[in-house]
């Protein structure tokens, strides 16, 4: 596709200065390594105080209109796409210059700047020029690393490993909880039964031996 596009450059003729067209220079071609270009078209005529209307154009028959500002610098200039390009740009007295992003490889193709004189009459523009090749390349982006297959049963050991260290931390942590539990409650069952009032046990009682009473009055007589 870049050599058809290569002849198809070649075939247009060098565009020359005449009186009511306007010249305009591009760059024969840009490779686009990033999916973003900036294309800059320079021209031969004064548009300062004059409506004039920029555009960039899309293939051998300029088929596409890829960005396109109109206006003049009386007013803020904004660049703009109706075909779904990402565009923007910037204007000065001799270049303008268009800024595509987000471009695609099947985008390669030959673009064509135009610059029309709108108003003051007559209406001036250029003839078509020998165009740009934009070249979007494709991004080739770097595979994931993959482990290797020897790995993978190291890595199945370790969160089995893993795993099992956790469980025993929790049944560790159960059953130290449970421990600590029986424990106080034993304390305290065995601190209610010292607190708990006894009956006074029964005292013996002393009885002395029987003695008969003495009659004093028969040792008297």
């Amino acid at each position: 596709m870049i050599l058809r596009l290569l002849l198809v450059l070649n075939f247009f003729p060098s565009i020359q200065v005449t009186d009511n067209k306007i010249l305009v220079k591009q760059s024969p071609m840009l490779v686009v390594n990033n999916n973003a270009v900036n294309l800059s078209c320079k021209y031969t005529y004064d548009l300062f105080s004059k409506e004039f209307r920029a555009s960039l154009y899309k293939g051998v028959d300029s088929a596409v209109e890829v960005c396109v500002v109109h206006g003049n610098y009386s007013h803020q200039l904004h660049f703009q796409s109706n075909t779904g390009f990402s565009c923007d740009g910037k204007l000065d007295n001799e270049t303008v210059t268009f800024c595509l992003r987000n471009l695609y490889v099947n985008q390669t193709d030959i673009y064509f700047c135009k610059i029309e004189i709108m108003y003051p009459p007559p209406y001036i523009d250029n003839e078509k020029s020998n165009g740009t090749i934009i070249h979007v390349k494709e991004n080739h982006l770097c595979p994931a690393t993959q482990l290797p297959d020897s790995s993978k049963p190291f890595l199945a050991l370790v969160v089995v490993i893993g795993v099992l260290a956790f469980y025993s931390v929790v049944v560790t942590v159960a059953l130290s909880t449970c421990w600590m539990k029986n424990k106080r409650n034993r304390v305290l069952q065995s601190d209610y039964m010292n607190m708990t009032p006894r009956r006074p046990g029964l005292t013996r009682k002393h009885y002395q031996p029987y003695a008969p009473a003495r009659d004093f009055a028969a040792y008297r007589s």
